[in-house]
């Protein structure tokens, strides 16, 4: 897959920008508050379906203006398409080729894996954000993924609301509230199974990556850790069904669902310790960098195709030999680097110089 232009009107601090991009790296450099993120956030949103730094539509548009327009043109194995999202007066609208589609249409279309400093994250903080990083890669080669996560998150917030209810004293019908179990139960069966198929495949990528990083000297593991360790959708929901309803005592005191996929957890150790207690920063970045490098590999094996590779601003936090590892992958792959300071690689690269919203390209 690559991203061949990216076009963008009234979009942050962009009036009006038509970005081209060539395969292999792309290196887009200049000042702090130029436009370097403004662009991959507007390409991002193509995958993810939503940007990565806004809370709302609202906050993406140019200052004094009442909308804006993004557009995306792209090439896979098969073909070109063009995808265009647009906003105004709080109206969105999604468009592939022209045609009007739907959030869920668009999603897995393009693909691309983001890689910005708020992800050393993914390894310093808590269980959230490994839920966060895997429902995003999920959803990119599993569409439908999103779907299911959403229903869930429907069902979880119904059961809770019945949960804090009866904590406060309040009338509940506990035929309701089975029947939300029931429902939970059957949720989270399915996105269980559909994370464990995830991290099983993509594990092996994440281990080898993080062993060429560390030029052999680094063991990384990932384990899935759930309420269950079914390996069927039925068995699985059977062993939900039967912790939500043996255990029902205890959710009605803490007044909120105590099992579930919401509290999963994908283990990182390193050399036989939690990373996230014992790895060093630089070994918080060699991680990160091979999750994120193996999101791309696995996409690949499942699909075909690379996605797009997006680095924002990570070039300052990894050292020389991290740097060299990112610029010297697969031919293959495209990749596209923000940065404050111009890097030269040892290798042909197209540079985007940005400059108050405006991007001037060269090749080199």
């Amino acid at each position: 897959m690559i991203l061949k232009c990216f076009r963008a009107e009234n979009f942050r601090n962009i009036e009006r920008c038509e970005i081209e991009f060539s395969p292999g790296v792309n290196y887009v450099w200049g000042d702090n508050a130029q436009g370097k993120t403004n662009a991959l956030e507007g390409i991002y949103q193509f995958a993810r379906g939503k940007s990565f730094r806004a809370a709302s539509d609202g906050e993406l548009t140019r200052l004094g203006q009442r909308g804006f327009e993004t557009e995306i043109t792209f090439e896979t194995k098969e073909r070109e398409q063009t995808l265009t999202y647009s906003f105004e007066g709080g109206s969105r609208k999604r468009r592939r080729n022209g045609i009007p589609i739907r959030l869920g249409e668009m999603m897995g279309l393009f693909r691309a894996v983001l890689f910005c400093p708020e992800h050393l994250q993914i390894v310093k903080e808590g269980p959230e954000k490994r839920r966060e990083f895997l429902n995003i890669a999920i959803s990119q080669c599993d569409p439908a993924y999103s779907a299911h996560y959403a229903a869930y998150a429907k069902i979880l917030d119904n059961r809770n609301f019945l949960l804090k209810t009866a904590q406060k004293g309040g009338y509940v019908d506990m035929t309701e509230l089975a029947a939300w179990s029931e429902k939970m139960a059957e949720s989270a069966a399915e996105i269980y199974m559909r994370r464990k198929r995830y991290i099983e495949g993509f594990s092996p990528f994440a281990e080898e990556l993080m062993a060429q990083i560390s030029s052999r000297k680094e063991k990384l593991e990932l384990s899935y850790e759930a309420d269950t360790k079914a390996e069927s959708r039925e068995e699985a929901a059977q062993e939900y069904r039967k912790l939500l309803t043996e255990n029902l005592a205890r959710e009605c005191a803490a007044g909120c669902s105590l099992w579930g996929i919401h509290r999963d957890d994908m283990k990182l150790t390193l050399g036989g310790m939690p990373a996230r207690a014992f790895a060093s920063q630089g070994q918080q970045r060699s991680v990160v960098l091979a999750l994120k490098m193996a999101e791309g590999e696995y996409s690949k094996a499942l699909t075909g195709e690379y996605p797009v590779f997006l680095f924002d601003d990570v070039m300052s936090e990894l050292d020389e030999q991290r740097r060299a590892f990112v610029m010297g992958g697969s031919s293959e792959r495209q990749l596209i680097i923000t940065s404050c300071d111009r890097y030269e690689p040892k290798k042909d690269f197209s540079e985007i110089r940005v400059e108050g919203g405006r991007y001037v390209c060269s090749h080199r």
